[in-house]
């Protein structure tokens, strides 16, 4: 039990250490979470519902999640094979696609959100 408790406490101090990384040296999640930032601001301002902060925060940890594993296969496939390829420029616009959903999702659920309160 102590082990596993031990284990778990080891698991948070990784995950926080990789996500101060990624704040510190990847721009994409500096950038987005600024926009994340906004439009938490926003939601207070406009007082939006308890649901639409529901889907608002989810649409914020979706980007972000798309964009830190699009970074870190973006970094395994540099290290892999430093100079271009044509198959790790495939895989890595692949990854950034995924990006590129999780990123409609949030313009989705931002613009239901806030449509009918910008008019």
């Amino acid at each position: 039990m102590i082990n596993f408790i031990t284990g778990r406490i080891k698991a948070i101090f990784y995950s926080l250490k990789g996500a101060f990384l990624l704040f510190k040296t990847e721009h994409s999640i500096q950038a987005q979470s600024f926009i994340a930032s906004l439009f938490i601001i926003a939601g207070f301002y406009f007082e939006i519902s308890k649901s639409d902060w529901l889907f608002q925060i989810l649409a914020i940890c979706l980007v972000l999640t798309a964009e830190s594993l699009n970074s870190a296969i973006e970094k395994i496939a540099d290290f892999i094979h430093p100079d271009f390829n044509k198959k790790i420029g495939f895989i890595k616009d692949i990854a950034a696609g995924a990006v590129f959903f999780a990123a409609i999702f949030a313009i989705f659920v931002i613009y239901n959100i806030y449509w009918d309160k910008l008019l």
